[in-house]
């Protein structure tokens, strides 16, 4: 296989969503920010040689930003697909990030999608479409962030293949860094151990940790010649603390004592 985009699994993950695909069983990713989530979603779409189709949830998302609307151009009105059903149409994957912050009456269209109708249904249209072979479903949430305020319904989470998702350990994270930045070996493992001692640090208050996007950000920089404690600091330290969760102070004694 050609131009895969670079993946380092943590478990048997790729295997599973062959399979899951193979079988038209949707699949649900749940993990904390920046571990690979939406990586893992590109790297299967290329492997499985389909077009990959994205979506972002959030408070606004409405059904008419998944399936489509009629929009006015030139003094016509016409029907445009939404992602979800460009996706169905044309036999693409399609992935929607943070599935727990969509409404649940916008959440409601994904659900014949997510058995074994494959079936879209365009009542403002009034359309039924019926996925390609191909279609594929992957939704993701961090699950920290839905706590307390939206947890998605047992009767959708059950049409989902769950596959949990997390960071690498320090020497496999390393490599990520090292292959995404084109940074020396001891650069890599250096942020790697840094963000494992953060995690352990502050990550059992629950509040946000270094992710690996984070850390393959700093190490970019390194590379074009920032010292390694700026990319530090305005890569993990000064964005985590900006949360206003953990001082920065507190950030840079645990780092201090790697």
């Amino acid at each position: 296989m050609q131009n895969l985009p670079f993946y380092r699994p943590s478990g048997h993950e790729i295997e599973i969503a062959e399979q899951a695909v193979a079988a038209k069983l949707p699949i649900m990713l749940v993990g904390p920010t920046g571990c690979g989530k939406t990586r893992f979603v590109e790297y299967m779409a290329a492997r499985l040689q389909r077009s990959l189709v994205t979506g972002v949830g959030n408070d606004d998302t409405t059904t008419a930003d998944l399936v489509g609307r009629y929009l006015v151009h030139g003094g016509d009105v016409n029907w445009v697909d939404g992602p979800l059903t460009r996706a169905a149409r044309g036999g693409a994957v399609f992935y929607l990030d943070e599935v727990v912050e969509v409404r649940r009456e916008a959440l409601a269209v994904l659900h014949p999608m997510a058995d074994d109708r494959h079936r879209l249904f365009l009542e403002r249209c009034n359309e039924t479409v019926d996925a390609e072979p191909g279609f594929a479903l992957f939704c993701s949430y961090n699950p920290a962030r839905s706590i307390g305020f939206k947890e998605l319904r047992a009767a959708f989470r059950s049409r989902f293949v769950t596959l949990a998702l997390d960071y690498l350990p320090v020497a496999d994270e390393a490599k990520v860094i090292e292959r995404e930045a084109a940074v020396p070996e001891l650069v890599a493992r250096r942020f790697a151990e840094m963000a494992a001692a953060l995690r352990k640090g502050i990550g059992e208050r629950g509040v946000d940790v270094p992710s690996t996007r984070m850390l393959v950000s700093a190490a970019q920089l390194v590379a074009r010649g920032i010292d390694e404690k700026t990319a530090r600091e305005v890569c993990v330290i000064a964005p985590l603390a900006n949360g206003g969760q953990t001082p920065p102070e507190a950030l840079r004694e645990l780092v201090a004592a790697l």
